[in-house]
């Protein structure tokens, strides 16, 4: 997975998986563009990261849940690095909630920041891409619960859902440019906001009960990410990689049932 001489743009770079995907690029040697929204706390800490790996980063926040949010910062990453190699596309907002009291507003607010966010600034990259010529990699982030319908999640489930099929309908049109197009599909992550929502007990116990013992590391995210953004993943392109230490089938197991045939 050598990335030495790419440039990546991450977005949603500050904490959690974002961060995880520009420290692991980083670690194989891409020079990177990281984003987080306007006033981010923690975007720098992970620029000093990457610096201290020996890579150039530069950060640009920016609001990319909007059209004029994402040109703004593919103008400005493409002026600062020359050009963009890797788009790394991280936009999401989730909020819990029934769905029979689910407001409307809010669901808008999921899809468009998921769904139409990662829309957004996919195109312009791509466009970048088809421009300059000799191919790219788009990597989409999305969710187990893509396929999974977890209560609770109704628009979230529905705007990870709709990721993966416009990653795929992307990746039918970009493949005449040699343009990769491929979705990480994580599971459940340690992440700072999974350790708000759920507490730091809750997140320890259930980690022990899934198929890999743990849940699963923002690094473990990057290492796909990293993986999907090499040469070595030149074939590889419209597929959804599930990275979940086997979350998705947790529920299947068998090993705790007993069985009354031996004697």
């Amino acid at each position: 997975m050598n990335l030495q001489g790419k440039r990546a743009l991450v977005t949603g770079a500050g904490r959690g998986i974002g961060k995880g995907c520009a420290i692991e690029l980083a670690r194989a040697g891409a020079e990177l563009v990281i984003n987080d929204r306007p006033g981010s706390p923690d975007v720098e800490a992970t620029a000093a990261e990457i610096r201290d790996l020996g890579r150039t980063c530069t950060v640009f926040e920016a609001d990319v849940f909007s059209r004029s949010g994402c040109e703004d910062l593919v103008d400005r990453a493409i002026a600062a690095a020359g050009q963009i190699d890797i788009l790394i596309s991280n936009p999401a907002a989730g909020v819990r909630g029934g769905f029979l009291e689910y407001d409307p507003e809010t669901f808008q607010r999921v899809i468009h920041s998921t769904l139409t966010g990662g829309f957004h600034i996919s195109q312009l990259v791509a466009r970048h891409f088809v421009k300059r010529g000799g191919g790219g990699k788009i990597v989409f982030i999305s969710s187990v619960q893509a396929l999974m319908p977890y209560g609770n999640s109704v628009a979230y489930n529905a705007a990870k859902a709709g990721l993966n099929h416009m990653a795929e309908t992307i990746a039918v049109e970009l493949s005449s440019h040699r343009i990769n197009v491929n979705v990480i599909e994580p599971g459940w992550i340690d992440t700072p906001g999974e350790h708000v929502a759920f507490g730091d007990d809750v997140i320890e116990a259930e980690g022990k009960k899934l198929p890999w013992g743990r849940l699963g590391t923002i690094n473990d995210i990057g290492k796909a990410a990293a993986f999907l953004s090499s040469d070595d993943a030149d074939y590889i392109t419209g597929a959804i990689l599930r990275v979940d230490g086997g979350f998705w089938m947790k529920d299947c197991r068998v090993d705790s049932v007993i069985s009354d045939t031996e004697s």
